[in-house]
């Protein structure tokens, strides 16, 4: 296959992940909440995969391609790592349509969320579109995952797929991120049915908040195809944002929704999470 064909493929890789975080609106259609003991478990799901993935896969695979110290590396995952934590900062101070970000250890997943149901409740474009920037942040680091891990595609020793020779690690990777995303569009969903949108616009509202990151697959892609000898940084870059991401905004996102629980919602955290390493161990023996 030429490029186009392989960027089309790692689009629609990409594109996959997008439309999982709609599944997490799906629970709506048949109930009016879920119980903040799920929505731990779930968060603790997402971040354990999203961590064991990085480590298992994304860093192993950078360790593989690095040569003498993995400088190229390490200066991935911190500049991986930083990317999130000056655009946390950034968006302290944007104000979107009259409300600002809340900053002073405020929770950014927790005030995006509603601004998105707010948006989509009065359709506003112009809001939206400002939001989707904000959203870009936290969505392109997972677009870049994926990209990075098609590295390989169309090379010999992968799995056929649509008449691509997929790498095993691009595989379970498009899964991780995909499984990541339900909890997401959940979370999203939940100020939404509070505000009485449709099922439907829940969905839409979801499969839009991660609109960048079948982009960020492309971009990454592109960039690790045309500079070989940067795919150590590529790989620890997306594993840096990622586990920086679980660290700083998944797991409190986690505890928040789990603070009036008996236990703090600390069990539902561990064996979500416990579960999510899981799923992924596999990656440990490819």
């Amino acid at each position: 296959m030429g490029l186009a064909g392989n960027l089309a493929f790692v689009f629609l890789a990409g594109l996959v992940t997008d439309l999982a975080t709609g599944l997490g609106a799906l629970p709506f259609f048949y109930t009016d909440e879920i119980s903040d003991r799920w929505n731990v478990a779930l968060w603790g799901l997402a971040s354990g995969i999203m961590v064991s993935a990085s480590l298992f896969g994304l860093f192993n695979e950078g360790l593989a391609y690095s040569t003498g110290l993995p400088l190229l590396l390490v200066g991935g995952i911190v500049a991986g790592a930083a990317l999130v934590e000056v655009s946390d900062r950034v968006l302290d101070r944007i104000d979107v349509g009259g409300h600002a970000v809340e900053a002073d250890g405020g929770d950014h997943a927790h005030d995006e969320h509603r601004l998105e149901a707010e948006a989509f409740a009065a359709g506003d474009l112009r809001k939206l579109a400002l939001i989707l920037g904000i959203l870009t942040i936290h969505s392109f680091p997972e677009g870049v995952a994926v990209g990075v891990s098609f590295a390989e595609l169309g090379l010999t020793g992968g799995i056929p797929v649509l008449g691509f020779s997929v790498p095993v690690l691009a595989v379970f990777m498009t899964v991780a991120i995909s499984i990541h995303n339900v909890p997401e569009g959940t979370a999203i969903a939940i100020p939404m049915r509070a505000m009485g949108l449709s099922n439907w616009r829940m969905v839409g509202a979801a499969v839009f908040s991660s609109l960048p990151q079948p982009i960020g697959a492309v971009i990454a892609f592109v960039f690790v195809r045309w500079a070989q000898s940067f795919l150590p940084f590529g790989f620890g870059f997306a594993a840096g944002a990622m586990v920086y991401l679980v660290a700083t905004e998944f797991v409190p996102e986690a505890l928040e929704t789990g603070a009036d629980l008996p236990d703090g919602g600390h069990r539902a955290l561990v064996a979500g999470f416990a579960a999510g390493v899981a799923v992924m161990l596999p990656l440990l023996f490819v």
